[in-house]
């Protein structure tokens, strides 16, 4: 079991609706779609499932720089995110995640690409499965993922939150 005493939460409004922001000792550890009520049990499911055990404590002055930033993200302000995270998932998950972390705001890549990146070219299925378990989305751009073809790909937060994203760092028009 890995020990962390406190994992604080909070959450926000955004143009992409509710948030609820987790971050533990260490960093940001889960982003989630929807309101602290809707989204508690999965974050406790998460935890439990990587062998994670602590308190669930509400502070929003704990999570306020993540809240910060993601507010001037999605006003424009701000391209990139220099908060702390806490990667909890398998190795081969944070080697994707990290590797998402390197695309550039307004840039896209595809899962193929991200394969060959990290030196596994034939796993682009294992990418998507990585990139569909992307804990803290938004700080890591798992929005930034299309089809080898240009296409619109699932989305954990839905197709629309997506494009949402992608309009904002304009970068839609270039994979329309």
């Amino acid at each position: 079991m890995t020990k962390r005493p406190f994992i604080y939460f909070a959450e926000m409004n955004s143009p992409i609706g509710r948030l609820t922001i987790a971050k533990s000792n260490k960093g940001i550890c889960q982003i989630s779609f929807g309101s602290v009520k809707e989204t508690c049990s999965s974050l406790k499911t998460r935890l439990k499932k990587h062998f994670v055990t602590a308190e669930l404590k509400e502070s929003e002055e704990e999570v306020s720089s993540a809240i910060q930033q993601l507010d001037e993200y999605f006003n424009g302000i701000r391209t990139g995110f220099d908060l702390e995270l806490d990667l909890i998932g398998t190795r081969f998950q944070c080697l994707v995640w990290n590797k998402i972390q390197e695309i550039p705001y307004g840039e896209t890549k595809s899962y193929k690409q991200i394969a060959k990146e990290i030196g596994a070219p034939k796993a682009v299925r294992a990418i998507g499965g990585a990139n569909n378990q992307n804990p803290i989305p938004i700080i890591i751009p798992c929005h930034r993922i299309i089809g080898s073809n240009g296409s619109m790909v699932g989305y954990g937060g839905g197709l629309d939150k997506k494009e949402t994203l992608l309009r904002l760092e304009g970068s839609i028009e270039k994979i329309s």
